[in-house]
């Protein structure tokens, strides 16, 4: 995820942005053949400096202004004059963000199917296992152990879907030129659009510089896949503590451990989930609330998204490699999950858990 959102997969989207919009435009002859082959060419071979470029992007206020004239210093006179045709800075930053959020997304895909799987498995498996069911913190009705799994598995395959979705609908081309208008491309802005997203991936829609709910629902689906994933890390540190003793993270060498109390099991992995629960909310409100644009394009709102979207899937990341690995080798203490239980004196009724252990496994698909 990191090698998805860095310096060197930034440049290399935007000179991909360059290069297909050159020959978009070739394509609909609004410029020629020869200028569009020598871009496409300078933008695979050039060799840029992403220190470099990140200090002159932060002295112009945007990374198209020394990229572009990096590319017209090095192109013969011709081809210069129509680098960068009726684009604008921000057409290049959110198509860029959009195509770094639909591979940041497919790795998400991934490593949440893992983690789905091991939980399906495991929810099937103690489907029948009564438990002490527990609500507002206190012991309540027995559960089927299972049923407590597939909730989990279906939270985190909901925001799976929900994130899917967003992406599908909202990291989308964006080219629109300065005021919004495509002006300047003879009346084929549409077609050039309709190249240019088929080159890079990006379904082709009406120019949305300053309409950033897309981008903030992305946002919010992220953060609410990190929230499910958070919801698995709470219980099982809950299950885990030494009074209740039902479920455990695996035991791995060095993990876990206490530099002061050798006794303890720390639930690390829960941790790591549960500190990316913290910390998403606050970045998701950074977007909301750069969501009232002004104008045609904002000032200041949208240059704030890239670094929170980006540390928003950092987050999704982290937390679903550290669940993976804790689904992987959940250890389910049945015996004191029965002892837990006599000790409330409860019975073992369990209700419709299984079927309905059976109902959410088949409602909800793998990640």
């Amino acid at each position: 995820m990191l090698a998805i959102f860095d310096d060197t997969s930034t440049l290399r989207h935007a000179l991909g942005f360059e290069a297909a919009l050159a020959n978009a435009e070739a394509a609909e002859a609004l410029v020629s053949p020869e200028a569009a082959a020598a871009i496409a060419l300078l933008c695979a071979t050039i060799a840029l400096d992403p220190a470099e470029l990140a200090a002159e992007a932060a002295h112009a206020g945007t990374l198209a202004i020394p990229l572009v004239a990096r590319l017209r210093a090095g192109l013969p006179q011709a081809a210069a004059a129509v680098v960068h045709k009726g684009a604008t800075s921000q057409d290049l930053a959110d198509t860029v963000l959009c195509c770094q959020i639909r591979d940041g997304a497919v790795l998400l895909g991934r490593d949440v199917a893992g983690i789905t799987a091991c939980l399906s498995g495991l929810a099937a498996r103690h489907a029948t296992t009564p438990a002490l069911g527990r609500t507002l913190l206190q012991d309540a009705r027995p559960i089927g152990f299972g049923l407590r799994l597939a909730q989990w598995r279906a939270g985190i395959c909901a925001a799976a879907e929900r994130l899917e979705a967003e992406v599908a609908r909202h990291a989308v081309l964006q080219f629109g030129g300065a005021g919004g208008t495509r002006e300047g491309l003879e009346g084929k802005g549409a077609a050039v659009a309709a190249r240019l997203g088929g080159a890079l991936g990006l379904r082709h829609v009406v120019p949305w510089h300053a309409r950033r709910g897309g981008l903030a629902g992305i946002a919010a689906a992220v953060a609410i896949l990190i929230g499910a994933l958070g919801k698995m890390a709470r219980d099982i540190s809950l299950l885990s503590q030494n009074a209740i003793g039902e479920a455990y993270e695996p035991s791995i060498p060095g993990r876990g451990g206490s530099s002061a109390m050798a006794h303890k099991r720390n639930p690390t992995g829960c941790q790591i989930a549960l500190a990316a629960c913290h910390r998403a909310p606050g970045l998701v409100a950074g977007i909301l609330f750069g969501m009232p644009a002004e104008e045609e394009r904002g000032l200041g709102g949208w240059q704030a998204e890239g670094p929170a979207i980006a540390e928003l899937f950092l987050l999704a990341a982290g937390s679903a490699a550290a669940m993976a690995e804790v689904a992987q080798g959940l250890e389910i203490d049945v015996a004191a999950i029965t002892r837990n239980l006599a000790a409330a004196g409860l019975g073992e009724e369990i209700g419709d858990s299984a079927a309905l252990v059976a109902q959410l496994l088949a409602d909800m698909r793998e990640g």
